[in-house]
């Protein structure tokens, strides 16, 4: 989408808007877009490629395993996220972080198209030390661009923003996709790279637009901080580098040395935030109190993202297959379906929103929508039961399963995530608000990394499965029923917070 520059409302004729927003909402929907664009391209082919046969140029991996390194890969970005704050505000800005985000995700995507398995774990661990860096602050950026939190163009501006993010995860699968499939993986990751090198170019050529705050360094490290900082880094760096160098030398190293210990902090880490929390003294009783109601959420959270994550790991290890490739006389590769549910989003988040407006007083509370989405993400895993069940004895089923179990996945999303973020900046200790923002993005990664070593236990015979699908499934939609029964409690435990 080009952008679309008009004279200010202002009448300023130096001061140039972006569908009325100032224009340095372009340069960041454009660099978002294209970094989307990447992400979700390369993301729409990796289970593909790492269950593909040597024959046809991937890396043959189990199933079971290469789903739950999706899992593990996709839960390190959001916990990436957290220290990839730090670097902006403490040690970099949100500018200069992001610049040299874009640069080592560029560089990640390229390290993929190199046909050498030890480059593509490298690449990949590039992408999600960028993502990290990066998620954490263009959104920062995003704000600068307007007059504090009563700007009324504020909301629109972060809509705009967010369609960017749904353009590009859209577009991808369907070009990135389709040339690494049918032509070459690796020419497929190399267009990742390309994807976000113009969203880098886009970014390097925009600053001039953006707010000075974002050259910023808000809270700057000391000078005994920053030795601090770079003296633990270089201590874990060489813990890790001795620990994998002396697997490697005893030829012990497989990539379970490395999904096992992600999946176990992934859940540890978030956990260690709420003692931390509890324990402070700073803590008033009645925020205790909101940060029990906020566990809840985070919980219910958990249990969605290990369910909504694995559009891109079992599903689409099931559309590859046990699902025809053919709809309506047209044939087309298993990646397009990752195309489904950002394209739903935009078709369907406008009326789902207007659908809340219209009911005012009757708007079901966060707590129901919550437990609406829960019922829904396992429900589109009960259909993904019933599909698997259609499949059995090697039988390719219509794509329209799939076109249905990831419409059911949109809509419960809708329920539950816009308002997952707003539930945390309400429910959140004064102490502790920004950090609670954080630990809201680590329900993704908890939930993944559960996702994770459910598949690595399970293994092939059952990740996938009839079975697996519909035990997900139920623990999703008896998780939902049991929020909305003891939603009076989670309500008291919110207090004052409607």
């Amino acid at each position: 989408m080009a952008p679309s520059l008009s004279k200010a409302a202002t009448g300023d004729p130096g001061n140039r808007t972006f569908f009325g927003h100032p224009s340095g909402l372009a340069t960041l929907f454009l660099t978002e877009m294209w970094e989307r664009f990447s992400f979700y391209g390369m993301r729409a082919l990796l289970v593909l490629y790492l269950t593909a046969e040597v024959a046809d140029g991937g890396l043959a991996m189990k199933a079971a395993t290469a789903t739950a390194l999706y899992s593990v890969y996709n839960a390190t970005v959001y916990l990436l996220a957290l220290p990839g704050g730090w670097f902006g505000d403490r040690l970099w800005g949100p500018r200069k972080t992001v610049a040299i985000a874009g640069g080592i995700i560029m560089t990640g995507h390229f390290l993929l198209a190199v046909p050498v398995e030890a480059s593509f774990f490298i690449g990949l661990v590039f992408i999600a030390a960028g993502s990290g860096l990066l998620k954490s602050n263009i959104s920062t950026m995003v704000g600068h661009l307007y007059d504090g939190p009563q700007d009324p163009r504020r909301d629109g501006g972060f809509t705009i923003f967010y369609m960017g993010i749904n353009i590009g995860a859209f577009l991808a699968p369907l070009t990135i996709g389709t040339v690494g499939q049918e032509v070459n993986w690796h020419l497929g990751f190399a267009m990742a790279g390309v994807g976000m090198a113009l969203g880098l170019l886009q970014f390097l050529l925009g600053t001039k637009h953006l707010s000075a705050k974002s050259s910023m360094v808000p809270s700057p490290l000391s000078a005994e901080e920053r030795a601090r900082a770079f003296k633990w880094t270089a201590v874990g760096v060489a813990v890790t580098a001795v620990f994998y160098g002396t697997l490697a030398l005893a030829n012990a190293f497989s990539i379970d040395w490395v999904l096992w210990p992600l999946s176990i902090a992934g859940i540890v880490l978030p956990g260690m935030y709420f003692v931390r929390i509890h324990r402070d003294p700073e803590v008033t009783a009645e925020e205790h109190r909101k940060m029990n109601g906020f566990l809840w959420f985070f919980i219910a959270a958990a249990i969605f993202w290990m369910i909504f994550d694995q559009s891109g790991s079992t599903m689409t290890v099931f559309a590859k297959d046990s699902t025809s490739s053919t709809l309506f006389g047209m044939d087309f590769p298993e990646s397009w379906y990752q195309s489904l549910n950002p394209l739903y989003v935009m078709a369907f988040a406008p009326i789902v929103a207007m659908i809340w407006v219209k009911l005012r007083s009757r708007n079901p509370s966060t707590t129901v929508k919550f437990g609406m989405g829960l019922v829904g993400v396992g429900a589109s895993f009960g259909i993904m039961m019933l599909a698997m069940a259609a499949a059995s004895g090697g039988e390719r089923v219509t794509p329209l399963w799939l076109v249905t179990a990831y419409l059911v996945q949109t809509l419960a999303e809708l329920c539950l995530s816009p308002v997952g973020l707003s539930v945390s900046t309400k429910l959140a200790p004064e102490k502790y608000a920004s950090q609670v923002m954080g630990l809201w993005f680590l329900a993704v990664t908890a939930g993944d990394c559960v996702a994770a070593i459910q598949q690595l236990v399970l293994g092939d015979e059952i990740v996938g499965s009839a079975a697996y699908f519909g035990s997900q499934g139920a623990i999703a939609v008896v998780a939902g029923i049991a929020f909305l029964i003891y939603r009076r409690k989670v309500i008291r435990l919110m207090g004052d917070v409607p």
